[in-house]
Parts: structure tokens; C-alpha cells; sequence
């Protein structure tokens, strides 16, 4: 063994001896504290003890910082906006979430173009929730304009605010679209004022409005755009009207402007002094204003003096649901003529605006169905690109609706296609319902969404279950994803409240209380709650004296 060194046996004797048993037992033991008991989550456990079988879930409340400014700091704060119209929950958290394209641009400056693009399946509420924004948006002072309610969705809901219907179709109302609205009224206004420039900007608008409606609705027609000569004639003959012209002129008093072929239209129709050249360029430009005037296939509803002309101080809506979706040439016509005279009363108002001669106004415009109406006809992909441009500048929020991406890409030529990609891209909000799963591609490249996201459109295009009842509706109806950019979505679930029921409802021809006519006065048998009475008053002859019932016996 090796020997033990010095260090070793010094450490081994420094060591303390070990206690003896009895000397550990001797030292006084620590005080032992009480143990407290305390019940459990369900409280006391045990028979008679009190123990709560279900536990009752805190009751949660929520209030903004002017109400509830005594309990800060909050437990929990709410991550969704809360600036605009009250859209409707927040599907996993339960907040509210308010959003509207006007209010995020205006005052909470999260968008950087007041418009909104809504895609979503038939059935899941798209036109429901355009209806909530736009009721929303009227409380908050802006005024919602629906430039052709093709279906329609939103009569009720216009009726409702106060506003105008104004009803247009084969039969059933006139837009004239060389009138220039209230362009001229304002023009004087602003003559009286001084605003001599903001006066001849407004003629000038007036003047490019109608010479462009009289340009598309010969495109329509001829499926060709004017040449470059009949449009000189048109613009020439437009000013002529209106120096010479009393009262608003019509599409007949362009015609025969141009038939009684005064020196100023001679000279941009390039005649050298011949009528029978005259005569011969004109020959196609009169017979297409023969067309517009005297019926052909877009009617006289063009050809006539507007019947209700559009006020710029209320809601509107053009109710155009008369119109066949066959009828193509004719939506697409009465659809320009619409959007002409809508913005055109956007432009008088903020004229008037600019010159402090009336109050600042917003407008909320509405072009539900897109895929109609890009469909309907050429130049309606153009139209709608440059309102989607000019917006901001116009002051004016955008909704537009359409189902699917695929409906903005069936356009026959490339270039529209990627017009109405463009509609998309643009758009401040994109607001997304229930969608199929081959739509995803085409909508990731123009929407950035999350695997998670994408998940959650397509699980809200499943239908109900086959169960009749409450409980059968779709999964996704009135459920949407509101995205911004590359920001996450905003899963929300839209709940009508009882005073918006009526107006959102939609399937009114189904039903049997409103598949009757309503009752008709100048009939005796209608209205009256006595069936007694009723039958009385049947029995009894024209000239007063009562019929004779046949006894029962009587054969």
C-alpha cells in the first residue's frame, strides 16, 4: 500500500467526530406550522362540502378607453382595428372588428386607395356585406351610390337610407345622355362667384361626358369604335348645341344638327364645299343616330329626356335588374351611361366643394356583378380600370364585387385580362369569402396568403348539411378574410342585426306571403277580415237585393 502522506493525515484529523445517537435526539426540534387547506377549482370536495359540478366561465367585457379608462392597464387588449363600420367578430377571438375602405384611408391610414375588392362564392353574403359597409358608411356621412343594380341588391337598402331609385330599363324609364345634369346650374353658380376657371372646368367635363356616351354607344351598336372624322362631327355638333340649342338637347337634336349640316360641322367633316360628299361622310354616323332614336336594339331609353335626373345630396341607386343578362348591348350600354352620370355628379359636387360654395361631400360607389359588366361589352375593362386609377383623386371609395378570380380572367384578350388582375392589385382591402381550392393559385398571385389562410377560404365553401333547418346553412355564409397587403387576415363573422333583415333579404320571389299581389282596393273581396261579411257581399246581386240560397236538399 503507499504510504500516507503528510497532507492526508493532517485533513484526516481536522475532521470532526461523528454524533452519537443520543446527541441528535437531545437538539430541540423545529416548530412544525399548521397546514392550511384550501378548496379547489370546483371547490370543496366531498358530500355537503359544496363542490360546483361545472365550473361557470368568467364573463368577459369589452368597452373603449372613454368608458372603461378606470381599469387600466387591461388584462387583455384587442389586436383588431377599431376604426369604421362594425364589420362584424373576430372569428377566434371574439372582437369586434371595425373596417371599411374609407375610414382606413382617411382616418386610420392602414390603406393608401379607399377601395375594397370582394370575392366570394354565390350564396356566402358578398352583397351583405357591401350592404353593412355601405349602411355604415352613410351613418358616418358618406353617401353610397349603386351605378346599375343589375339583380337588385340594394332598392331596399336605398329606400331605407332616404335616398333615390331611379328605375331604367326597356319600358320602364329614360337617362338621356347628352344631358348634362346639374352641370350647367353649377357652372352659373360658380360664374356668380368669380371661379372663372373652376366654371369652364366644369363645362368642359359636362362636354367630354356626352361626346365619350355618344362615342361607346355607337361602339356598342356598330361593334366598332367611330373613325376619327365621325368623332370630330360629334364633338362639333355638341357645341354647336349647346350655343344655339334652348333647354337640354336630346339624341334627335344631334341628329338633325348634323343633317341640317351648319358651316362649323362642315369644316371638320372636311365636305370641300360638296353636299353630296357631305352627305355621303355622314351617311353611317346618321344612320346609327336613326337607330338610337327610333328604337333599334338599345331601345329609346337613350333617346328621350331624363325622367328622374340624379340629386348629389342623397343616396342613389340605378335600378337596372329589368334588363335580361341575355341582353348584353344593352347592359353594357345603360351600365356607361350610369357610371357617366354618376361621376359626373361626383365632379359637380366637388367643384362646388373646391369653391366654397357647398359643403365637402364623400361618395361610397358600388359596382357589384363586375364580371357582368366587363363581360358586357368593349370598353367597359377600360372604363373600370380608369375608375380604379382616379378614385382617390375624385375622392370617392370603390367597392367592387365579383365571385372568383377566374371570372376577371376570362376576358377574351390578354390585355383586359391583365386590366382586371390590375382591379385586384390596386385594391387597398381585399375581402375574401368562401373560395375553391383551384382559385388559390390565381389569387396568391395577385393576394399573399398563408397555407393556414388559404385552408380557411376553401373550408368555407363546403355546403350545409343535409339536416333541414337552422343549422343547414353553409359553413361559410357570412364569413370572410379581410386582407391588407402582406398583413395577416382578419377572420370575421358577419351578424345582421334585426333592423338590417329586411333589406338584406334576397330571396323575396320565394317567398309565398310576397308572391301574391298586393291587395287591391277598388276590389271588394280583398281586404276584407270578415269572412262572413265576405261571403255576404258575394252573394249579394248588382242591384242590391240579396240571392236566394237553394235549400239543401235542392239538387
Amino acid at each position: 500500500m503507499p504510504a500516507i502522506d503528510e497532507s492526508r493525515r493532517r485533513r484526516s484529523q481536522k475532521r470532526k467526530p461523528r454524533e452519537l445517537p443520543t446527541e441528535k435526539a437531545a437538539r430541540p426540534e423545529k416548530e412544525k406550522k399548521p397546514e392550511i387547506r384550501r378548496p379547489g377549482p370546483r371547490g370543496w370536495l366531498g358530500r355537503a362540502r359544496g363542490e360546483a359540478s361545472v365550473v361557470q366561465p368568467v364573463d368577459e367585457w369589452r368597452g373603449t378607453t372613454v368608458q372603461v379608462c378606470g381599469l387600466h392597464p387591461f388584462s387583455v387588449g384587442t389586436g383588431t382595428p377599431m376604426i369604421g363600420v362594425p364589420m362584424g367578430l373576430q372569428l377566434f377571438t371574439g372582437a369586434t372588428v371595425c373596417a371599411d375602405p374609407i375610414s382606413w384611408f382617411q382616418d386610420a391610414d392602414l390603406i393608401s386607395n379607399p377601395s375594397v375588392f370582394i370575392l366570394g362564392l354565390p350564396g356566402l353574403g358578398k352583397s351583405t356585406y357591401t350592404r353593412r359597409t355601405a349602411a355604415g358608411l352613410a351613418g358616418l356621412g358618406t353617401l353610397p351610390l349603386v351605378l346599375g343594380d343589375l339583380k337588385p341588391d340594394y332598392v331596399d337598402m336605398i329606400r331605407a337610407l332616404g335616398g333615390q331609385v331611379i328605375t331604367l330599363g326597356r319600358g320602364r324609364g329614360h337617362l338621356n345622355i347628352l344631358d348634362p345634369g346639374e352641370a350647367f346650374e353649377a357652372a352659373e353658380r360658380l360664374r356668380q362667384a368669380g371661379k372663372e376657371k373652376e366654371r369652364a372646368q366644369v363645362l368642359a367635363d359636362a362636354h367630354g361626358r356626352r361626346h365619350t356616351m355618344v362615342s361607346a354607344l355607337l361602339t356598342i351598336l356598330r361593334k366598332e369604335p367611330p373613325t376619327d372624322r365621325e368623332e370630330s362631327i360629334i364633338d362639333r355638333a355638341l357645341r354647336v348645341l349647346d350655343e344655339h340649342h334652348t333647354g337640354v338637347p336630346v339624341l334627335g337634336d344631334l341628329l338633325r344638327v348634323i343633317q341640317e349640316a351648319p358651316q362649323e360641322v362642315r369644316d371638320v367633316a372636311l365636305d370641300r364645299g360638296d353636299d353630296t360628299r357631305y352627305k355621303a361622310i355622314t351617311e353611317n354616323l346618321e344612320a346609327s343616330l336613326i337607330s338610337l332614336t327610333s328604337g333599334g336594339r338599345l331601345g329609346e331609353t337613350f333617346a328621350h329626356a331624363t325622367d328622374v335626373p340624379m340629386m348629389r345630396d342623397r343616396p342613389v341607386v340605378y335600378d337596372v335588374s329589368s334588363i335580361d343578362d341575355s341582353d348584353t348591348d344593352m347592359q353594357a350600354a345603360i351600365l356607361l351611361a350610369c357610371w357617366s352620370a354618376g361621376f359626373g355628379t361626383v365632379n359637380v359636387a366637388n367643384a362646388l366643394a373646391d369653391a366654397g360654395l357647398e359643403p365637402r361631400r364623400h361618395y361610397f360607389v358600388i359596382l357589384d356583378e363586375l364580371w357582368r359588366a366587363l363581360r358586357a361589352g368593349r370598353g367597359m375593362v377600360d372604363r373600370v380600370d380608369a375608375l380604379t386609377r382616379l378614385n382617390r383623386q375624385r375622392g370617392v371609395g370603390l367597392a367592387m364585387i365579383s365571385h372568383t378570380m377566374s371570372d376577371l380572367l376570362a376576358l377574351p384578350s390578354d390585355e383586359d385580362r391583365m386590366k382586371a388582375r390590375g382591379f385586384v392589385e390596386r385594391a387597398g382591402m381585399v375581402v375574401c369569402g368562401g373560395l375553391p381550392g383551384a382559385e388559390m393559385h390565381m389569387l396568391t398571385s395577385a393576394v399573399p396568403l398563408s397555407r393556414a389562410e388559404q385552408e380557411l377560404l376553401t373550408s368555407w365553401q363546403d355546403p350545409g348539411t343535409w339536416d333541414s333547418g337552422p343549422g343547414s346553412e353553409p359553413p361559410g355564409r357570412g364569413k370572410f378574410l379581410i386582407k391588407v397587403g402582406g398583413h395577416p387576415g382578419i377572420p370575421i363573422k358577419v351578424e345582421l342585426v334585426e333592423a338590417e333583415r329586411a333589406i338584406n333579404d334576397t330571396n323575396k320571389l320565394w317567398h309565398a306571403t310576397t308572391a301574391f299581389p298586393d291587395p287591391d282596393e277598388s276590389n271588394p273581396m280583398i281586404g276584407l277580415d270578415d269572412a262572413e261579411h265576405a261571403a255576404h257581399e258575394f252573394a249579394v246581386g248588382f242591384d242590391g237585393a240579396a240571392a236566394v240560397e237553394p235549400d239543401e236538399g235542392a239538387a
